[in-house]
């Protein structure tokens, strides 16, 4: 079985278990949200699908993972994912425990921009580096989410989505890894172009 088929069937599976979540979650139904999610099944699924609810956090976890891939080897190529998702940990329980810091919404917007130009760029560092800038990012990402969320489970199916993202970003990395480096410029490029939109769309605001 080929590199790029298995990056392929990766991606089809990440979407193949993030499209029901995500269409439930928006039809209205209720079915996430009736009696504040009491079960904890429902707060789960309510927290996993909360990162594809918006595109700064969905592109900002994807670029994670296609970085790694981009530019690491080996087991290497988990420690900025991992990271990433620990920290968001972190932060949302800060969030919930009530700590609030200033610029929370654009450092989130920053954090799309800078990941998509480092990718485009394939901008190699040791893994220490990516763990220590994917984890600076990821505070604010999980402060964001902390305040929106409750509740153990609902946490849980946050980090799970995380997750899951990160597989998918490393799925295509791979693939592109393989490709002419304009591949990589075209999909980092998308996704810091995404970063700049919000970032400008807050300074207009």
């Amino acid at each position: 079985m080929s590199a790029a088929l298995t990056g392929c069937q990766a991606l089809a599976l990440t979407a193949a278990a993030v499209l029901p979540v995500f269409v439930f979650a928006h039809t209205g139904d209720g079915s996430l949200h009736d009696h504040g999610a009491q079960a904890a099944g429902g707060a789960f699924a309510d927290g996993f699908a909360h990162p594809f609810t918006g595109l700064d956090h969905l592109a900002a976890m994807l670029a994670v993972g296609l970085w790694s891939a981009l530019t690491q080897r080996g087991g290497r190529m988990l420690a900025a994912p991992l990271a990433f998702a620990a920290l968001l940990l972190t932060g949302a329980l800060l969030g919930l425990a009530g700590l609030s810091l200033p610029g929370v919404e654009p450092m989130v917007a920053a954090s799309v921009l800078v990941l998509g130009l480092i990718a485009a760029a394939r901008w190699r560092v040791p893994a220490t580096g990516s763990v220590a800038l994917v984890g600076a990012f990821a505070v604010f990402h999980g402060l964001a989410h902390g305040a929106e969320l409750q509740g153990g489970a609902a946490l849980a199916g946050m980090v799970a989505a995380t997750a899951l993202l990160h597989a998918g970003g490393l799925a295509f990395g791979l693939k592109l890894r393989a490709m002419a480096p304009l591949w990589s410029r075209v999909a980092g490029g998308a996704i810091a172009l995404l970063g700049l939109g919000l970032l400008s769309r807050m300074v207009i605001a």
